[in-house]
């Protein structure tokens, strides 16, 4: 594996996610990105530069851990359930990679999955590598911001989030939210367990509730919700959505604390178009009795943020402590943008 300062890194998942995060350390040359792992048809033994442009062109694309190169990075992008991304970590671990993962589940592993999330630390601090679960939400939105703006305060009461998530971006957990369904097909789907809305809820309110040092005595996650149905189609890279489809839904979580509800968190996911109407951005309110706070943005696009990430926090991660590891054991330092001074413009 390489030792010097660019890390070498390997796609493990080459979804919309995992092929713009390569594309993405490709473009900064933080990272050398020497294979990726995809049993897709028309991918395994394929070239990588195929699908991600500009990595070197004796990177290709295996269609199982076994014949990938070592690597000082594996990035993760294949399932949003622990228990499906276990042993792909473990086998990584075996052979000496640290691990990058967007598996939701992850973002706070130990709160419902704490014996996998054991396990997992355990093998990482033997190994002496980190495993990190990372993402825009949980990893930042959710979680990490409110903690950071509640410094701003003291005695936090209460925080509420409001977020508009732009989803076009996204490849194939699209399926997860029913987006071009009908009102019956969603519902069939979702008693079916086969629509489920966002996966991370918990997590990001159980990170932020910890981080607040709350003893939450539940965490209460909604089913999602269709608001918006389409009158005309709308198109993305991955899905077209027929007229009288779902465009937008709602999904809302809320932690508690003695049955008063502390955290209230709602997100309307969609394909938008700005004739919809539904705000052009996200807040965060945190209240407290000295004084509350609140803050806005515009709209922040979930897909680009969750690369963004991902991308920013793989070429720092060798040296950090040894173990499973969130967000919010990282210094902001080490998942900041860096930005190139060679191209600012000077006036």
């Amino acid at each position: 594996m390489n030792t010097d300062h660019q890390p070498s890194v390997l796609l493990v998942g080459l979804g919309a996610v995992g092929r713009a995060v390569g594309a993405r350390l490709v473009a900064t040359s933080q990272c050398e990105v020497v294979g990726a792992v995809d049993p897709a048809a028309g991918l395994a033994d394929a070239e990588l530069a195929s699908v991600v442009p500009g990595v070197n062109a004796t990177a290709r694309i295996t269609p199982d851990l076994a014949g990938a190169p070592d690597a000082d990075v594996a990035f993760v992008a294949t399932t949003s359930f622990v228990a499906e991304v276990e042993p792909i970590i473990n086998e990584l671990l075996d052979r000496g990679m640290n691990v990058v993962t967007i598996c939701e589940q992850l973002g706070f592993g130990f709160y419902d999955h704490d014996p996998i999330a054991s396990r997992l630390d355990a093998r990482a601090r033997t190994a002496g590598r980190t495993v990190l679960g990372t993402g825009c939400n949980p990893g930042i939105l959710l979680d990490r911001l409110p903690l950071l703006l509640s410094s701003l305060t003291t005695n936090v009461n209460r925080v509420t989030i409001r977020r508009t998530a732009e989803m076009s971006g996204y490849g194939g957990i699209l399926s997860k939210f029913g987006f071009g369904l009908t009102a019956a097909q969603f519902a069939a789907q979702r008693h079916a367990g086969g629509v489920i809305g966002h996966v991370g809820f918990r997590e990001s309110v159980a990170a932020l509730g910890d981080g607040l040092g709350w003893n939450l005595d539940g965490i209460v996650v909604d089913e999602p919700e269709p608001i918006l149905f389409t009158g005309h189609p709308r198109h993305t890279l991955h899905l077209t959505l027929k007229t009288g489809t779902i465009a937008v839904l709602r999904h809302s979580a809320r932690g508690l604390v003695d049955g008063r509800v502390v955290i209230d968190a709602a997100i309307d996911f969609g394909i938008f178009e700005t004739a919809d109407g539904f705000p052009e951005g996200d807040s965060w309110r945190i209240e407290s009795d000295f004084q509350s706070l609140h803050f806005s943005s515009g709209r922040i696009d979930s897909y680009a943020s969750t690369v963004a990430v991902a991308a920013n926090v793989i070429p720092l991660l060798s040296g950090a402590a040894p173990g499973l590891l969130t967000m919010a054991d990282l210094p902001p330092k080490r998942f900041s943008a860096k930005g190139d001074m060679s191209k600012l413009v000077t006036r």
